[in-house]
C-alpha cells in the first residue's frame, strides 16, 4: 500500500484542530478527509473504507470510544488512534485495552505524529496482506471436487461433512483406483487443520525397514547411510493429517510403534532418546481385506480397533454406473486443456460402451481410457472406436429375449469372470454361500475355463 493509497478519516467537533491535521497529513501524500462528530464519520464511513481514523474523545452526542466500537464492528481492521487532551489520557488507554492503535495528545507534535501516521499505515497493510494470504490460503484448501451423481456418491460426500470437522480417526476402504485418496483430501480441506500439511504415505511403495524412518524419522548415525537427522512424517503431520495409503501392508514391528505414537502422540526418532510429540490426525485406507489379516496373524487386532473407528467404504465403479457420464466429462474438461485440443464430448454410443464396461481399474482405469482416447480422437466428440478396451470386461447387455434362468446364468459366469474364478469373492457379490455357487455352476453346466 503506498502512502497516496492510505486514507484517513480526521474526526474532531474543533475546526482548527481537523485542519491543522489534515494539512500535515496532505503534506505527507495521504488522502485526507474530515468529519465534525461520530454521525457525520458514519455517513463516510457507509461510503468508502478508512485505513486510519482519528478519533477524538469528548465530541458532543456519540464520543470518541463509542464511535471507536462503531467503526470496529463494521471493519475490525480499521486502525484506530485517539485524539486526546492531557486530562483524558485514563480514558485513551481504555481505548487501548478495547483495540486502538495508539493515542496523540493536544497539542501535537508535528515529527511524531508522521512517525506515528508511518507506522500505522503499515500495520494497516500487513493487516490487508494477512487477509488476503487468508483468503489464497482458503482457496487452496478448497475441498477436491467428487464427481458424482449416484445415491452412493452422495452418502460418501455426506459421511466426509459429518467427520471433517472432528479429530476421529478414519479408515477409507475401497478397490485399487476408486479415490481414496481424494476422500482423504476432501476430509483434510474440509476441517480446522486445512491450513496445516496433508502428509501422505504409501505405505505399500516402502520396505518395512525404510518405512520406519519414513514414519518416525532418524538420528545421524541411526543406521548406515544415516548421514544427518531427519525429521519422519509424523513429526512433520504436526498440527496437521497424516494420511497412511496402504495401511495393511506395514510390518508388525512398525504397527506396533504406530499404535503407540497413535495413541500418546508421542515418539522417537530411530537412533534418539528424545520423545518428540506431535498432534496428527490419522486417515488410512486400504484396498485389502484387513480382517481376515486379523484372523491369520498379519495385522494387530488391537491396532484394527484403533484404525477403525469411524469407517467410509466407497464402492466400485462398476456397481455405480451412473456416475461414469459426469466423470467422463470431467476428465474430458480436464485433458482437453492440458492437450490443447477441441474436444466437446463423447459419442453416445462410446458413451454406452464405458457405461457398460466393468472398469476393474475403476475411476483411475476410466480417466486413462479418457486420455488415451483424446490422443487419438480426430473428431469433436470421442467415437466408440478411440478406445481400446478389453472385450472380455464387458457387462452383459441383456434383452427382453432371455428367461430369468438366462439372465442368471450370465450374470454368475460374468462374476466369475470378473473375479478370475475365486468362489469365494464371486459368492460374496452375489450374496450367496461358496456350496450354491457349486450348484449353480453344475445345474447350468458352467465349467472352470483350463487356462484359470
Amino acid at each position: 500500500m503506498k502512502i497516496s493509497d492510505t486514507k484517513i478519516l480526521i474526526v474532531d467537533d474543533e475546526q482548527i484542530v481537523r485542519e491543522s491535521l489534515a494539512s500535515w497529513f496532505e503534506e505527507d501524500g495521504y488522502f485526507v478527509d474530515t468529519a465534525k462528530d461520530a454521525v457525520e464519520a458514519l455517513n463516510k464511513l457507509a461510503k468508502t473504507r478508512w485505513d486510519i481514523y482519528f478519533l477524538d474523545i469528548k465530541m458532543p452526542g456519540m464520543d470518541g470510544l463509542e464511535l471507536q466500537r462503531r467503526i470496529h464492528e463494521i471493519d475490525k481492521e480499521a486502525i484506530i488512534i485517539i485524539i486526546t487532551a492531557y486530562a483524558s489520557v485514563d480514558t485513551a488507554v481504555q481505548a487501548l485495552k478495547e483495540g486502538a492503535f495508539d493515542y496523540v495528545t493536544k497539542p501535537f507534535d508535528p515529527d511524531a505524529l508522521s512517525r506515528l501516521t508511518r507506522n500505522a499505515a503499515k500495520q494497516r497493510k500487513l493487516s490487508i496482506e494477512n487477509i488476503e494470504l487468508k483468503g489464497s490460503l482458503e482457496s487452496l484448501t478448497t475441498p477436491p471436487e467428487i464427481i458424482g451423481v449416484s445415491q452412493h456418491i452422495q452418502e460418501i460426500k455426506e459421511l466426509i461433512n459429518t467427520v471433517a470437522n472432528t479429530n476421529t480417526t478414519v479408515m477409507i476402504r475401497g478397490e485399487s483406483g476408486t479415490g481414496k485418496e481424494l476422500v482423504a483430501q476432501a476430509i483434510h480441506a474440509q476441517s480446522s487443520r486445512r491450513f496445516s500439511p496433508l502428509v501422505e504415505v504409501n505405505c505399500g511403495a516402502i520396505s518395512d525397514t525404510l518405512l520406519e524412518s519414513e514414519l518416525f524419522g532418524h538420528e545421524k548415525g541411526a543406521f548406515t547411510g544415516a548421514l544427518y537427522r531427519r525429521k519422519g512424517k509424523l513429526e512433520i503431520a504436526n498440527g496437521g493429517t497424516l494420511f497412511l495409503d496402504e495401511i495393511g501392508t506395514i510390518g508388525s514391528k512398525t504397527q506396533i510403534d504406530l499404535l503407540r505414537a497413535i495413541e500418546s502422540k508421542e515418539f522417537t526418532r530411530l537412533g534418539g532418546n528424545e520423545k518428540i510429540k506431535s498432534d496428527f490426525r490419522v486417515i488410512c485406507a486400504t484396498n485389502t481385506n484387513l480382517e481376515e489379516a486379523v484372523k491369520q496373524g498379519g495385522f494387530r487386532e488391537d491396532l484394527y480397533y484403533r484404525l477403525q473407528v469411524y469407517v467410509i467404504h466407497i464402492k466400485p465403479l462398476r456397481e455405480r454406473p451412473d456416475d461414469i457420464p459426469e466423470l467422463v466429462q470431467y476428465f474430458i474438461n480436464k485433458y482437453k486443456v492440458k492437450m490443447n485440443k477441441p474436444i466437446e464430448g463423447i459419442d453416445t454410443e462410446a458413451l454406452k460402451m464405458l457405461m457398460q464396461y466393468s472398469w476393474k481399474g475403476n475411476v483411475r482405469e476410466l480417466e486413462n481410457a479418457i486420455e488415451r482416447a483424446m490422443v487419438i480422437t480426430q473428431e469433436r466428440k470421442i467415437q466408440k472406436k478411440d478406445f481400446l478396451l478389453n472385450q472380455s470386461q464387458q457387462l452383459p447387455s441383456f434383452n427382453n429375449q432371455l428367461s430369468l434362468t438366462e439372465v442368471e446364468k450370465v450374470h454368475i459366469l460374468n462374476v466369475l469372470e470378473q473375479n478370475q474364478w475365486n468362489i469365494s469373492s464371486a459368492a460374496k457379490i452375489l450374496g450367496i454361500d461358496r456350496v450354491t455357487i457349486y450348484k449353480k455352476l453344475k445345474k447350468y453346466g458352467i465349467k472352470r475355463p483350463q487356462h484359470v
